[in-house]
């Protein structure tokens, strides 16, 4: 075969694969189980916000600790959940040097120089870990969601990239609007399933073409290019696990929404409430079991009638700008609690709450200004059985924050013995 049509076929095939569609194709309800009434599986939610928060008014003084802290005012508005959430403080992430990288690291740990050679490289983020085994048996293995204003194209203030990332430490594609997101979950597909098993099959035939011309090409190459076309081969299984998955669903409809489509347009404030109760909808519904949202700064501020800019307001002072930090964390508090009510609200098959089955971390890279220290980091939710209620000063200055993630995965039960850059799991908040 001609080298222009090899690089032509490699070419074509890199465009298919990248189609964020195929990051989506999964599956519904008892589909995999039956209809037999089993326990209510675990679920993660992790939602992350940009710039940090307001130092002096959103962390409980430290001297108080254990459950009889008193709530900050950066906090107030979440007062009666005060005994179903733990604030923990004195975690980072060890390699984290750059505030301008946002939320990339967040959820991962890594080593931004880890790999040699490269300016850049990632590892699998929390999120990603709990899908491998949460998402088996759901339609969608996992769903990201982004807000409108959040920042996709490089580094930056605030959101950052991606917060979920592959084996492989490439972000994983999410959806920017909530419209968009509703009709992935719930609106049936208009495809006749004859004609999306036939696309199936295309894309299979494909994918074992690009792998025999890629095997045919790795004869004679230097280590280094091996080592490329080896990652590229993890790409195309990866790809292979998600055709398989989409076959075994193609014919099961999907789950009936248990709440009307949002309106398209919506932003800042309207945006959050609107996406945390498609949260809410998608854990519901078993579409899925493991949820990212990046929340969006610039748009709320707007919505609240603040004029100062984000990136300005994170370069807080006494005066204009710390007021307009600390009406964002009142307005962040009244939402997550707004949200917690509807886990607590919403019933599953067994008569218990989604929220005793569900795990959520809500917190951001960044402590406030460009301080990388103490990332803010609030956990809730019953799905992993840690010990709420609590505030937490860990005794050991800049503990990886990955310890956090580690504790929390094994309490939903996943495999796994480290992540990140974790030493340990923090055994203040095992329940």
């Amino acid at each position: 075969m001609p080298v222009l049509s090899r690089r032509n076929l490699l070419r074509s095939a890199s465009a298919l694969i990248a189609l964020p569609v195929l990051q989506s194709l999964g599956f519904s309800r008892t589909a995999l189980a039956g209809d037999k009434v089993s326990r209510p599986p675990k679920r993660a939610v992790f939602l992350a916000m940009g710039y940090g928060v307001t130092n002096e008014t959103w962390f409980p003084d430290v001297k108080q600790t254990g459950g009889n802290y008193a709530l900050p005012p950066g906090l107030a508005p979440l007062a009666r959940h005060k005994n179903d959430f733990t604030i923990v403080q004195g975690c980072s992430n060890k390699f984290s040097a750059e505030a301008h990288w946002g939320s990339t690291f967040w959820l991962t740990g890594a080593n931004r120089f880890g790999e040699p050679g490269q300016s850049f490289h990632n590892s699998i983020s929390a999120d990603q870990v709990a899908a491998a085994h949460l998402g088996k048996d759901t339609r969608f293995a996992s769903i990201q969601l982004n807000g409108r204003d959040t920042d996709i194209s490089g580094p930056g203030h605030g959101p950052g990239l991606s917060l979920a990332w592959d084996m492989r430490g490439k972000p994983v594609a999410g959806f920017n609007n909530p419209l968009i997101a509703y009709h992935r979950l719930f609106s049936a597909d208009t495809v006749p399933l004859a004609q999306r098993q036939t696309m199936l099959e295309q894309k299979r035939s494909v994918l074992d073409a690009v792998l025999e011309d890629a095997r045919d090409l790795r004869r004679g190459l230097n280590k280094s290019d091996v080592d490329k076309l080896d990652e590229y081969f993890n790409g195309i299984r990866d790809i292979e696990i998600r055709l398989g998955k989409d076959q075994r669903w193609m014919s099961v409809p999907k789950a009936d929404a248990p709440i009307q489509a949002p309106g398209d347009g919506v932003s800042g404030k309207d945006e959050i409430k609107l996406t945390y109760d498609l949260i809410v909808a998608a854990l519901q519904t078993d579409s899925t079991r493991v949820v990212t949202y990046r929340q969006p700064i610039s748009s709320l501020l707007s919505s609240l009638g603040i004029k100062v800019a984000a990136h300005d307001m994170s370069h807080y002072g006494p005066g204009e700008r710390m007021v307009a930090s600390q009406r964002r964390d009142l307005a962040q508090s009244e939402m997550l609690a707004g949200l917690l009510d509807k886990l607590k609200a919403t019933k599953e098959a067994d008569g218990t709450r989604l929220f005793d089955h569900t795990v959520l971390a809500y917190g951001s890279n960044i402590r406030t200004v460009h301080y990388l220290d103490n990332c803010p980091t609030l956990i809730t939710g019953g799905g992993a059985k840690l010990s709420l209620g609590q505030h937490i000063v860990l005794p050991e200055k800049n503990t990886p924050l990955s310890n956090v993630w580690l504790t929390l995965l094994k309490g939903l039960e996943v495999p796994v013995e480290h992540h990140g850059d974790s030493t340990g799991t923090v055994k203040e908040l095992i329940g």
